[in-house]
Order: C-alpha cells, then sequence, then structure tokens
C-alpha cells in the first residue's frame, strides 16, 4: 500500500498565537472529498492508540515533505466531527517562520494528511468509504482537498477563495491526466 493524502482547510478559529500554537481539523467525517473519499468516524482510533502505546507522534511537515519538518503536533484525536489537531510552529526553522507568517497573512489556510488505508469499501455512490486509516503525518498544505473543512481567518476574501479553489481544481484535474497510462 502506498502513502496516500488527504487535504482540509482548518476548522474555525485558526489562529496562530505569540507562541506559534495552531489548531483545527485535519479531517471530516462524512465528507466527500474531491478524490470521491469519505473518511468515517472512528477511522483513526487504532492508529492513534498504537502511536500513544509507542510512545511516538504524528509528525508535522511542510507540504508532505518529510525533509522539512516544521513543528510539533501536541494533540492529535478524533472527535465527533473528525480529526483535531493542536501543535506548535517550531520558530526556529526557516519554514516554521515561514509557515506562521502565512497563516498569519491568511496565506496558507490548508492540512493535510498523509496515511494508508488499512481498510475501505465502495458505497452505493461510487465513493470510497475510509474506516480504518495508518496516520503518519499532518502537514500544511496550500491547496487543500476538502473545501468544506475550511476558515475565514482575519483579512479573508471569499472571492480570492473561490479562484484559489479553481486554480487547486485545475491542477488535480491535471495531475489526474498526467496519472493516466
Amino acid at each position: 500500500m502506498d502513502l496516500e493524502h488527504k487535504f482540509a482547510r482548518f476548522g474555525d478559529g485558526l489562529s496562530v498565537s505569540e507562541d506559534a500554537v495552531i489548531e483545527g481539523y485535519a479531517s471530516l467525517f462524512g465528507q466527500v472529498d474531491q478524490g470521491s473519499d469519505v473518511v468515517q468516524k472512528g477511522a483513526y482510533r487504532s492508529s492513534l492508540a498504537g502511536l500513544e502505546k509507542a510512545g511516538q507522534r504524528v509528525k508535522m511537515l511542510w507540504q508532505h515533505d518529510p525533509a522539512q519538518p516544521i513543528g510539533v503536533w501536541d494533540e492529535v484525536r478524533e472527535d465527533d466531527k473528525g480529526l483535531w489537531v493542536k501543535g506548535r510552529l517550531l520558530e526556529s526553522t526557516q519554514k516554521g517562520r515561514e509557515a506562521a507568517e502565512l497563516i498569519r497573512a491568511g496565506a496558507m489556510d490548508g492540512l493535510s494528511i498523509g496515511y494508508r488505508t488499512k481498510r475501505a469499501a465502495k458505497n452505493d455512490k461510487g465513493q470510497r468509504v475510509l474506516t480504518e486509516l495508518e496516520l503518519w503525518e499532518v502537514s500544511l498544505v496550500t491547496f487543500p482537498m476538502l473545501p468544506s473543512a475550511r476558515v475565514a481567518a482575519k483579512g479573508f476574501d471569499p472571492e480570492a477563495d473561490e479562484t484559489l479553489r479553481s486554480i487547486a481544481e485545475v491542477f488535480n484535474d491535471a495531475r489526474q491526466e498526467l496519472a493516466r497510462p
């Protein structure tokens, strides 16, 4: 099984505090993303329990690059809404400083999970329902795949957000076209 990525916008109330603490939803349950996947409640339970038992943490990366950790997730948990994360950007790193400033300016508001699918099934709508995932990392990203999991940060402009979403859709379509045999 290959490592997969699932994108989401931060949940309501995204902010970066003076000490670079960020929090939001990295995944929302029951919502169809642009890849026609739906994450089911409880999909992360086993993975999170395994990480805790092993004394390990979910990694915080920049744009899914394993060579660029930018902080630490202090809390990662499932609730009724989805996968909620809270962590600290390490502003002692260049990318950590950049990420904090981009979030503060409203230029970046996306999260993406890196995971392996352990169990999934197709529903009657042809969507893949993800029932068990092995969570590896949660990254800060530019273009999230789950538009409904988003935040209105200070200075948010809905028209600009729609433009960025359209651009992301073009990139996603091009990526799918290039992946065809």
